[in-house]
């Protein structure tokens, strides 16, 4: 099966058509990391870092094919500045910088390999060589990987401290004591509500560095897929066949091997120093399995395109028995392929 159904490619020198869906995603990709508690859960809330140097890896890849070598030159300019500018005092930050710039790299070159494989495929190489390169940078950096876990626990238990220092920030302003005055049971109601939230933010901030790996894939993943939709709706030079619709998307179904991987690793005993590998693969694997059934439940409901983005984007916030709804119909379209069953035959 194919990696994913793409719509027919326009002819050369005409960029792609529709901004709306491309602006919900943009939309979501950037308020998403900054909303507790996936902002606590997000591995970089700067969507820029990976976002403008994979639209330069495009436009370089763009120009190779005969685009315009002044829409390259704009955006390799503009991602050198968005690596180079603002913090980098700390050691989190330059470890997103460097996985942001070696990401575009990597799929800027499997984009000129690969000239006809579809997006996902690339995507998916780019990240397992970044993962192979950083994971060498990491053995032969002072400290080693358990130094790199160290920052990022750090920097995921700092995010929480930093909401829980503004909860408390709020509580003591004039207006919320007025509101305490006036209106008791709505401040009370609202301050059990902000409690709730800051315990859910505290035990993300728990959990969440030992997934880092496959959060940080799948962050990645997003941006790249988002920087292909805007490189082809502003460049006239094609890179590859445009994204399908996400009510269409499907990808190969050896990948449920990893999703297997993951999960043996999980549950067979004596093999506790690889279980952390298989929580990754599980997360990651379950993800793309959540999304394909995403699509299936798309496919039947066929909202408009900015129902569409309203959903997906509360499928990502009201996680849990959703997230293993749309899992549990992206395993079964493995074996069913329920959409094509719903076609008229002809």
């Amino acid at each position: 099966m194919a990696d994913a159904v793409a719509e027919p490619t326009p002819a050369g020198g005409q960029r792609e058509r529709g901004w709306a869906s491309v602006v919900g995603a943009l939309v979501l990709l950037l308020l998403l990391p900054a909303m507790p508690p996936v902002s606590v859960m997000v591995p970089v809330a700067e969507t820029a870092l990976f976002l403008v140097p994979a639209l330069a890896a495009c436009a370089l890849a763009g120009w190779k094919a005969g685009g315009r070598l002044s829409l390259a030159v704009i955006w390799v300019a503009f991602a050198a500045w968005v690596v180079v500018s603002g913090p980098t005092s700390s050691e989190y930050s330059l470890l997103a910088r460097g996985w942001g710039v070696l990401v575009a790299v990597s799929f800027g070159s499997w984009a000129l390999l690969w000239p006809d494989r579809p997006f996902l495929t690339r995507a998916l190489a780019a990240l397992g060589t970044a993962m192979v390169v950083a994971g060498i940078a990491t053995v032969v950096v002072p400290g080693g990987p358990g130094r790199v876990q160290q920052v990022v626990a750090s920097e995921t238990l700092r995010r929480a401290d930093v909401f829980d220092a503004e909860w408390r920030a709020r509580l003591a302003t004039k207006d919320w004591q007025d509101l305490r005055a006036t209106r008791a049971e709505a401040a009370a109601w609202l301050e059990q509500s902000l409690e709730e939230q800051k315990v859910m933010v505290r035990r993300t901030a728990e959990w969440s560095p030992p997934l880092f790996p496959a959060l940080l894939a799948l962050e990645t993943l997003a941006a790249l897929g988002l920087a292909w939709a805007l490189y082809h709706r502003v460049g006239r030079a094609r890179i590859g066949a445009p994204l399908a619709r996400l009510r269409e998307f499907r990808f190969n179904d050896q990948f449920i091997w990893g999703l297997v991987s993951g999960l043996a690793l999980l549950v067979v005993p004596g093999l506790g120093p690889v279980r952390g590998v298989g929580a990754n693969l599980l997360v990651f694997f379950g993800a793309l399995y959540g999304l394909r059934g995403a699509g299936v439940a798309l496919f039947f409901l066929a909202p408009g395109r900015v129902m569409t983005v309203v959903l997906v984007g509360a499928s990502v916030v009201f996680s849990g028995a959703t997230g293993v709804i749309l899992v549990g119909l992206g395993l079964g379209d493995t074996w069913l392929d329920w959409r094509r069953r719903a076609r008229p035959s002809t």
